[in-house]
């Protein structure tokens, strides 16, 4: 078997991983198994890499690589799991920057008459979405770190600048493919750059997680084109996968809030706040209880439902959380975790978190499994969580979240909410169920709360 042959054949062990990756990423229960093959897949196509015949250079590749270990190595070590998808944007948006300049790269090596058409559409391709994702995802980081507002920002002729710029991209395309020149290039990627810029800035609320799976969808499209680029097939592989997973997974979070991609993308949705901070939204008043008093309802239940939200990451309560879980349990408290697809900032950032704190995974239940267990319910104890179980989704036609499901909290005996305020939630609307007579709020840090209750429920 010569050299070359046995380089492509490690290549595709190393693509059996990728595939077999993102299988074990499907489930909380397989997916550290599905990380630490995807990590095992790169180490392989790295190494065949280097034993690529002709490659030089060695030493500069080496210091590119001890260069990122030493930047990404302490920040996935040391990162908050409320700042998870400030990464993931971060990191997504130096992937296609990087697609980007290796299709830049390979264009500006050759002369023009060197390159056919479809290896100058494989680089314009290339760059396109590679800058549209590095620019996208810096702008979803910046709003994610809450260095710019995480509101949808726009302003008139937005849709009309948007289109004007998308097809000068598209026209300066067709230009390089007749007669390919660096200026036409370097004039497109300017140019995807600030399409990337306004393609995300209308873009905010509870679509951040939408985003997110799109731009990495976008990551992987240019990572595939720069295989062509380069002629490597695991890169063609690895970059499909991923824009495939995330296309798919995309289009599965839009189904998951009853929405189009379109509208989620066009629609600015998340711009206006309705409700006030206190405990009164107009002339109507909550009901608010203290934690001993929510404890003994806890307590003497017989099934307690958590409902995790972003306000449970942003407190760091999960361990809390297990802990409270763990005290009911030993009472003879049946407790589950309802998981909304959308729950939290980024797909999954629920399961993640909790698995952190080592909350069993046969605790965890999707949204299409929980559901049903809200009717047998005594307490549905909702954490941080608001839009994911607003009922105005199925309620009010006129809402803007109409239409997306929701967890039916609003079917358990009773419901607690812990709550820093009356403040609504990423969409930016009131929630009905905050009135309904059988909800009680707590209002506080959602840990300091939780650690009332566990304190509450060890006097009893």
């Amino acid at each position: 078997m010569s050299l070359d042959t046995g380089i492509r054949l490690v290549y595709l062990i190393a693509a059996v991983c990728f595939i077999v990756a993102l299988m074990g990423l499907s489930g909380p229960k397989t997916a550290r198994m599905g990380n630490l093959l995807g990590a095992a897949g790169m180490t392989i196509a790295i190494a065949m890499t280097f034993a690529t015949p002709g490659l030089s250079r060695f030493a500069l590749m080496a210091g590119a690589m001890a260069l990122g270990a030493v930047v990404g190595f302490p920040a996935a070590r040391l990162v908050k799991m409320t700042a998870i998808p400030q990464m993931v944007a971060a990191f997504n948006g130096v992937g296609g920057g990087a697609a980007a300049l290796i299709a830049l790269a390979t264009f500006l090596k050759a002369t023009p008459d060197q390159l056919a058409v479809y290896q100058v559409v494989e680089v314009l391709f290339g760059v396109i979405i590679g800058c549209v994702s590095f620019a996208g995802s810096a702008i979803a980081f910046a709003k994610l770190q809450e260095l710019m507002t995480g509101r949808p920002v726009t302003y008139p002729g937005q849709q009309v600048i948007n289109a004007v710029v998308g097809a000068a991209i598209l026209g300066l395309g067709v230009a390089a493919c007749v007669s390919p020149h660096g200026w036409l290039l370097a004039i497109i990627a300017g140019l995807a750059l600030l399409f990337g810029i306004a393609f995300v800035l209308p873009i905010g609320g509870a679509d951040v997680p939408v985003l997110i799976s799109l731009l990495n969808s976008f990551t992987g499209l240019a990572v595939a084109a720069s295989g062509f680029v380069l002629h490597s097939v695991v890169l063609v592989v690895a970059g499909t996968l991923v824009g495939a997973s995330g296309t798919l997974l995309t289009r599965m979070m839009s189904a998951a809030m009853g929405r189009s991609l379109p509208n989620i993308l066009f629609s600015a949705f998340g711009s206006v706040i309705t409700a006030t901070a206190g405990t009164e939204s107009g002339d109507r008043t909550v009901r608010s209880a203290s934690a001993d008093d929510i404890a003994v309802l806890l307590a003497y239940s017989q099934k307690v439902i958590i409902v995790p939200g972003y306000g449970l990451a942003v407190a760091q309560a999960q361990h809390v959380a297990r802990e409270l879980a763990e005290l009911l349990e030993s009472r003879g408290v049946e407790v589950i975790y309802a998981i909304h697809p959308v729950a939290g900032r980024m797909p999954g950032h629920m399961n993640v978190l909790l698995a952190e704190a080592n909350v069993p995974y046969e605790q965890l239940k999707e949204m299409d499994d929980a559901n049903p267990e809200f009717q047998t319910a005594d307490v549905a104890l909702v954490v941080g969580a608001n839009d994911v179980v607003n009922p105005a989704a199925k309620n009010s036609p006129g809402s803007p979240i109409y239409g997306m499901p929701i967890l039916s909290v609003d079917e358990a005996k009773n419901i607690v909410f812990l709550k820093r305020s009356m403040r609504p939630g990423f969409a930016g609307i009131d929630n009905e169920l905050l009135f309904d007579p059988k909800t009680t709020l707590l209002f506080g840090d959602a840990k300091d709360s939780i650690s009332k209750l566990v304190a509450a429920i060890k006097r009893l």
